[in-house]
């Protein structure tokens, strides 16, 4: 059924305020507001009601309780995925060539095979052409809402107050992301997620504990690539610079050797960025290039050049300052895996829990 064409100009009312429909397969929205731009120009994201039809009594009249008609009832869903006031992100891609036609059909691809609690998850999607005459498309991705922001933007606020998290907060939120990403690189063959970055990784407050989520996977994809010739290594860079954020980047991606095997390891490196930059509201490169006169952020990557804020010098134990340099090694060969990880971020867990 795709997305009614109705409901496309229920999208384009929204940017001017005045809501509207919009039906994505066999499931009915109402348009709330738009939230927000969302990866490459033509991408934006809108907050969405589900409208489900009232369920039908026995004796044949309409009953007061939402049917399981609507996403709650498509099998596969993880209950805790399920919206309890029925508001979901509902994502718009313009898509104006065959090339990025391509690219969404790979990120529906990949995120479909992913079920896990710490991943963001696609709960339906649809293609369709505009109806303009054009040969463009227009793509919809649902995916659950989590209004409160990312990591990026919680920890940006938190730099400008001169806050920072406890230990105990990092850890936990770090060991989610680590479930995540063991989540992908359990596959046969393991999946990188190429994008692993505080702007993508949401964060709900529950309670007294953070629901930490890894989000967007437009450059996720099979993580181990065998690079035999100079034409590949130059082929993986021009790849790299185009989809993996600079200031997370891994240095096999910035200068990949003519004879190379580049595997998860990818995502340690990025992994390792994002825990520096929950401490310390920056990713470690940052704060280098703020300090160094005229070098490049290459450069700042490849000599591994660690800065270690003074404002927060006394927050962190050394164990912690110690787990990044471990993440950050400039050689993928011994750069820990996943489970490494896990192994040491549980010990860290236990030891700065009491």
């Amino acid at each position: 059924m795709g997305c009614s064409f109705s409901g496309l100009n229920a999208l384009y009312d929204t940017v001017g305020g005045r809501g509207g429909d919009v039906w994505v397969n066999d499931y009915h929205f109402r348009v709330l507001r738009r939230l927000g731009d969302a990866g490459p120009a033509g991408s934006s994201v809108f907050l969405v009601k589900e409208v489900v039809a009232a369920a039908t009594a026995s004796d044949g009249t309409a009953g007061s309780e939402p049917g399981a008609s609507g996403i709650a009832g498509k099998k596969g869903i993880d209950p805790s995925h399920i919206s309890a006031d029925g508001t979901y992100a509902l994502k718009k891609v313009l898509v104006q060539s065959d090339q990025h036609l391509e690219l969404v059909q790979q990120e529906i691809r990949v995120s479909s095979q992913f079920s896990h609690p710490n991943l963001l998850p696609l709960l339906e999607h649809a293609i369709v052409a505009v109806k303009d005459g054009s040969q463009n498309y227009e793509a919809y991705l649902l995916f659950p809402v989590h209004l409160e922001g990312t990591l990026h933007d919680i920890t940006k606020t938190m730099l400008e107050k001169k806050e920072f998290f406890p230990t105990i907060t990092v850890l936990q939120i770090f060991r989610q992301l680590c479930s995540g990403l063991k989540h992908m690189h359990s596959f046969d063959p393991p999946y990188a997620h190429n994008g692993v970055k505080p702007d993508n990784v949401l964060i709900t407050q529950r309670k007294q504990s953070h629901l930490a989520i890894l989000m967007d996977f437009e450059s996720a994809g099979p993580a181990r690539k065998t690079i035999r010739s100079q034409a590949e290594a130059l082929q993986l860079q021009e790849w790299a610079s185009e989809h993996c954020s600079s200031h997370y980047r891994a240095p096999e991606l910035w200068e990949c050797p003519s004879h190379a095997d580049i595997d998860e390891r990818t995502d340690i490196w990025s992994l390792g960025c994002t825990l520096y930059a929950m401490m310390y509201g920056k990713s470690p490169f940052d704060y280098e290039l703020d300090e160094s006169s005229g070098e490049s952020l290459h450069s700042v990557i490849k000599n591994v050049q660690i800065k270690w804020p003074e404002e927060a010098g006394s927050t962190y134990p050394d164990s912690l300052r110690q787990f990044i340099t471990w993440m950050l090694q400039p050689h993928p060969a011994v750069r820990p895996h996943i489970d490494d990880i896990i192994i040491h971020v549980d010990k860290l867990v236990m030891k700065y829990s009491n």
